[in-house]
């Protein structure tokens, strides 16, 4: 269940994401150093392309934290991290128009968001029930023998990392679809220049191999834990 294969592909995207990681944070400082046209902060520029896009009922907000912007369907907020929510750079106006994209997904009814959408509650209850098994597992390895058998736990383990994986899986398009609308308004806004706007597509390109690295960590495992159930048969 626990073995050094799967300590393997656990580090090996462990070491992974932290360096995709590091190098948006680098590109998000380098980008944030960089002015945009009409000096515009990060909340203005996603207020005005709500306004463009007739979304007035949409509020953005400032929240804590680093890198920690997202779209919140179901209260229709835009939460922007301090450094995008003031900022008035490159950087800045690029993340607010890409989660200001996850908005305007929203108001038509974006298939792909809305499938994301219903995946999170089973994706929550996956969890709590992976923790619940992997206590079990462990109180049963160490004084219950028999509290739940090898194939029983595999089968759930494959249940809840196929749920994981399709919603990895299925956030992919709706970042890059949300990335495409927000360079395709900067544009047309007149946001950003011929030379910055190079530089906004390139920050948002990492932002979204943060997605990619995650879909391939859980594809991984969840391949790990369908091999090992397939072996058991043979």
């Amino acid at each position: 269940m626990f073995s050094m294969p799967l300590l393997i592909i656990f580090l090996f995207f462990l070491v992974l994401s932290w360096a995709v990681s590091s190098k948006l944070k680098s590109k998000f400082k380098a980008y944030s150093k960089i002015p945009i046209n009409f000096g515009m902060t990060g909340k203005e520029v996603a207020e005005k392309m709500l306004r463009q896009n007739g979304l007035l009922n949409v509020q953005v907000n400032a929240v804590k934290g680093t890198l920690s912007d997202h779209y919140n369907p179901s209260n229709r907020t835009i939460n922007l991290s301090p450094e995008v929510y003031h900022g008035r750079s490159v950087a800045s106006a690029a993340v607010a128009a890409h989660e200001t994209g996850h908005a305007i997904q929203h108001a038509n009814s974006y298939s792909l968001l809305e499938f994301r959408s219903a995946l999170v509650p089973l994706q929550n209850v996956s969890a709590k029930v992976l923790n619940f098994l992997f206590i079990a597992l462990f109180v049963g390895a160490m004084a219950l023998p028999g509290m739940i058998s090898y194939n029983l736990a595999l089968q759930i383990i494959i249940v809840c990392y196929s749920i994981f994986t399709l919603a990895a899986i299925v956030t992919l398009p709706v970042e890059i679809d949300a990335s495409r609308r927000a360079l395709a308004w900067l544009d047309t806004a007149s946001i950003t220049s011929q030379d910055t706007h190079a530089k906004a597509k390139d920050a948002l390109k990492w932002a979204a191999y943060t997605y990619v690295v995650a879909a391939l960590s859980a594809l991984a495992t969840l391949l790990y834990y369908v091999m090992l159930i397939v072996g058991g048969r043979d």
